[in-house]
């Protein structure tokens, strides 16, 4: 019989929706002090932004993040109030759901995560106001193909955001530039462009003076060697070391999310489990589109949790 071997996933910007986590919070004892020490950390009223918005405070990036963050980390601290004993074997996050994978792995402490999460997002809230920019998500055609004709735009800046799947990539630059590539994409055969509701050009060289402002922040951090991997970002890599945290963290902002080779690198190495915790579903579909053997669960509220901890026999 196959080992059943497990990954945690935490989703990033783009998962939020208004009442997301409350249901955790009403019936988990863990996840209600995970709400309470995001409010006294944060210095907010984080829970009630999660719980009943409006929409439009909710998608601002300064909340979106430690939102969507806190939702993460009280679906975790609910799974292992109820499943203390799960043998993990790596975690991942997609953008800054990498800070709730490095909370998971015990790289950093609740506090220090929340702490993390909210500089980040002023840092990329100040570059996104400074210098402004799009992003679009590209359906039907090759990454490949896709950094060949990005050579090819003259407006302006535009790079890979997020390698979501084969079949999904986010171009992140300059409007202009944004344009004229979705233009130039639908000739070389994209099947569908979506530009996204997002407050800026995020993974791209538009961000370095947050990844540089950050890179400041950082320093003063308790940073942690991973009890657990944490299959990083920027390079879909196994990563333990304080030290390499301290380097990728700054760096994430401003360059690619290759999820496909982090997810691809877990399969390799034996997963056959990933557990998305925290808002919707997003990371479930595209695991699901990346390799369609794998097992893939989400707990987002206690019914969730329950057909997960079933599903699984832990």
């Amino acid at each position: 019989m196959k080992k059943t071997k497990v990954a945690f996933l935490f989703p990033g910007q783009g998962a939020q929706s208004v009442g997301m986590g409350f249901d955790l919070y009403q019936n988990s004892i863990k996840a209600k002090e995970v709400f309470e020490i995001a409010n006294k950390t944060l210095g907010c009223d984080i829970a009630k932004i999660c719980f009943e918005g409006p929409d439009e405070e909710l998608k601002q990036t300064i909340n979106t993040q430690p939102a969507l963050t806190v939702v993460s980390i009280a679906a975790l601290e609910a799974f292992m109030e109820k499943k203390p004993n799960v043998e993990l074997c790596y975690t991942a996050g997609h953008s800054l759901g990498e800070y709730s994978a490095m909370y998971a792995s015990n790289v950093l402490s609740i506090e220090d995560t929340f702490k993390a999460i909210q500089r980040r997002a002023q840092c990329m809230n100040e570059a996104a106001i400074n210098n402004p920019g799009k992003m679009a998500a590209i359906l039907g055609i090759e990454s490949n193909k896709i950094n060949d004709v990005l050579l090819d735009v003259k407006s302006g800046i535009v790079q890979v955001a997020n390698y979501n799947t084969s079949e999904q990539t986010v171009i992140t630059g300059e409007e202009k530039a944004i344009e004229e590539a979705c233009n130039l994409l639908k000739e070389a055969g994209a099947k569908k462009v979506i530009m996204l509701n997002v407050s800026g050009a995020f993974h791209s060289s538009l961000m370095d003076s947050a990844s540089r402002e950050f890179k400041t922040f950082v320093e003063s951090l308790n940073i942690n060697d991973a009890k657990v991997p944490v299959i990083t970002n920027i390079d879909a890599c196994e990563t333990i070391l304080a030290s390499d945290f301290k380097q990728k963290m700054p760096n994430q902002i401003n360059s690619s999310v290759k999820w496909v080779d982090s997810i691809n690198k877990m399969i390799e190495n034996g997963v056959n489990n990933f557990i998305e915790l925290g808002a919707g579903k997003v990371l479930s579909g595209l695991v699901k589109k990346i390799n369609k053997e794998v097992n893939v669960y989400n707990i987002q509220d206690i019914d969730s949790l329950n057909k997960t901890c079933e599903s699984l026999s832990l």
